[in-house]
């Protein structure tokens, strides 16, 4: 990977604290953004990054962090990959947009023909290209609605799907993606999802699908449910991992029942899990597929793709946007599935999995506020308890957080309950990089956690 590691403006692989965290020149730029950025956009650590690469982001002090967020599994790659910067930069020099619904280009066709080999399943498949998560959802609710003839759309508790209207809707926690910006979507249904650190002790994946399809049945009716539309592993709901079976049962009753099973993929997607695509763990061949995050490298590009009679069951006109489909965020897009492949990302992923969970788990051992250690590949949390409890333990996650990022370790938080520590760090950082990572955050609890 070391190719990969020496982007054009190379990075040295290093933790490095010059200044305090935020230094004086971010602090400045923190004042600058008060006064012109809304406070509604709200950010995790407030040091303003000059450059990137590998493992690593390097602040306008000239600290270099430890990243462990990846904005959020975007940069699996790394940051400024070298096919990724080499290819945007041939795009940029020949067009930068011509909108696809105008005049096409084929990086755009050469995409959805990648997605067509990389996605589950050796049905005949379609694509439609977009900018964002939300919006890849908002379009897969509006395919298989349109395809089935059906209203109903089934999610989950603890899912998160955006922050459109439609997407509000979808997700579950309220504070801060719901909160007052209602009126919602209609036709939303929530049933439970397997959670086996919160559900009953023993239930099995297959008995936590029987909970939710008898909710569907019983307060939907199946014949009205247009689509189940779930992450394989949930992502800001806290990471968490269904037990083994419900995925299959879930999908196994929307095609019995006529329903459009659609797995989103945005978080999950792209190497991050140790398969391609989480879905692939259990088998499970998705409808639909909502693709965006990882896929291009850090630019903004996002995909539905799905069984061919699905997306070609809508009228022309009926799918597209300005921006979907942009030729430099595709130029991006197949660059850095060129680098997935090549490196053979997904087992990079299973291998920062085998290096963290056994960490974590020692950790946990010693540690009674860790309730939880769970994940796969490179998508990994911890959920923090009162000790000898399940109750969330919110204050003590972001005490962890913080005191991370004050020794240069880019760490982020989820869950519904806000106590949820979640580790995401791009598929190509460097083993040292990545136990110096976990040493900090052992001493980071040591000093915020009472005895």
């Amino acid at each position: 990977m070391t190719e990969l590691l020496t982007p054009p403006l190379p990075v040295p692989q290093e933790r490095r604290r010059v200044t305090e965290i935020p230094g004086p020149r971010s602090r400045e730029l923190l004042a600058r953004r008060a006064a012109t950025v809304s406070a509604g956009v709200g950010t995790t650590l407030p040091v303003f990054v000059e450059r990137a690469g590998g493992g690593v982001v390097v602040d306008v002090d000239g600290n270099s962090l430890i990243d462990l967020g990846s904005g959020i599994a975007v940069v699996n790659v790394g940051n400024a990959a070298p096919r990724v910067v080499a290819a945007v930069q041939e795009q940029v020099a020949a067009f930068t947009h011509t909108c696809f619904m105008v005049t096409p280009y084929e990086s755009y066709v050469a995409v959805c023909e990648e997605l067509a080999r990389v996605t589950p399943g050796d049905h005949a498949k379609r694509s439609a290209l977009f900018n964002t998560g939300s919006e890849a959802v908002e379009n897969a609710v509006k395919i298989a609605r349109h395809a089935t003839g059906r209203p109903a759309v089934v999610v989950f508790d603890h899912a998160y799907h955006g922050r459109t209207n439609l997407t509000m809707a979808l997700t579950a926690k309220s504070m801060p993606y719901k909160h007052r910006f209602g009126p919602f979507a209609p036709e939303v249904y929530r049933v439970p999802m397997s959670y086996p650190f919160r559900d009953a002790p023993g239930l099995s994946g297959a008995e936590a699908a029987a909970r939710a399809i008898r909710q569907i049945e019983t307060q939907v009716g199946a014949g009205n449910v247009a689509a189940v539309l779930i992450e394989p592993v949930q992502g800001e709901g806290g990471f968490v991992v269904p037990a083994r079976g419900f995925l299959p049962a879930i999908a196994a009753w929307c095609r019995a029942a006529g329903a459009v099973f659609v797995a989103d993929e945005v978080q999950t997607g792209f190497c991050r899990t140790g398969d391609w695509f989480a879905c692939e763990d259990e088998g499970v061949v998705p409808d639909l597929v909502t693709l965006a995050k990882g896929m291009a490298g850090g630019l903004p590009l996002a995909a539905v793709t799905g069984r061919a009679e699905l997306m070609d069951a809508v009228h022309a006109g009926g799918l597209g946007g300005t921006y979907g489909g942009n030729p430099v965020a595709c130029a991006a897009a197949l660059a850095s599935m060129e680098t997935m492949r090549d490196l053979d990302l997904a087992g990079a992923a299973r291998a920062i999995g085998a290096t963290m969970l056994p960490r974590l788990r020692a950790l946990q051992e010693r540690t009674p506020a860790i309730g939880d250690v769970r994940g796969r590949g490179a998508m990994i949390a911890v959920e923090l308890v009162r000790p000898g409890t399940t109750e969330p333990d919110p204050a003590l996650a972001a005490a962890v957080a913080r005191a991370c990022h004050a020794e240069g370790v880019v760490v982020l938080t989820a869950g519904t309950y806000g106590n949820v520590l979640r580790f995401l760090p791009p598929l190509v950082i460097g083993q040292e990089l990545l136990t110096e990572a976990l040493d900090v955050l052992e001493a980071a609890f040591a000093a915020t956690v009472p005895v």
